[in-house]
């Protein structure tokens, strides 16, 4: 049996190789910038235009309008945003992979859903997941700036 002596120039090797010393560095850099920021006209608004793999990263689901009793607007109450002086809002998915924050105005919440008295019209797709991660990116909110 060899003793631990002779050994230690293989357990040397062994531990470098599991520690990842000696390995060439991996360039994880995003070929692509993940979102391009555009301001619409002179508003606060903004048209956000994801890149494939940050749509991939947030997971963004949307959903479209319906038509409710009396032709009102129905929207999934995941899809709303309050900023701080109380507005509605919600991004539509005007394209694929670009969102822009429009206004709403909330009548009433039933469960699940949302009455509108105005908003984007019936058939539009609006975000019920990944809106919050929009807005941090559109104010700046969350270091994304």
């Amino acid at each position: 049996m060899k003793s631990l002596v002779t050994r230690w120039p293989l357990l040397v090797i062994a531990g470098m190789l599991l520690s990842g010393c000696g390995q060439a560095s991996v360039d994880v850099t995003p070929a692509e910038d993940p979102i391009t920021i555009t301001e619409i006209g002179d508003s606060d608004r903004h048209r956000l235009e994801l890149s494939d793999l940050a749509a991939t990263r947030l997971g963004v689901e949307t959903a479209a309008i319906s038509g409710g009793p009396g032709g009102a607007l129905m929207i999934p109450y995941a899809a709303i945003l309050y900023d701080a002086a109380g507005a509605t809002w919600t991004y539509v998915n005007s394209e694929r992979l670009v969102y822009i924050r429009e206004p709403i105005e909330v009548e009433a919440i039933d469960g699940s859903l949302a009455r509108l008295t105005s908003g984007p019209t019936t058939g539009t797709l609006v975000v019920t997941v990944g809106a919050a991660e929009l807005w941090g990116a559109e104010t700046g909110v969350g270091g994304g700036h």
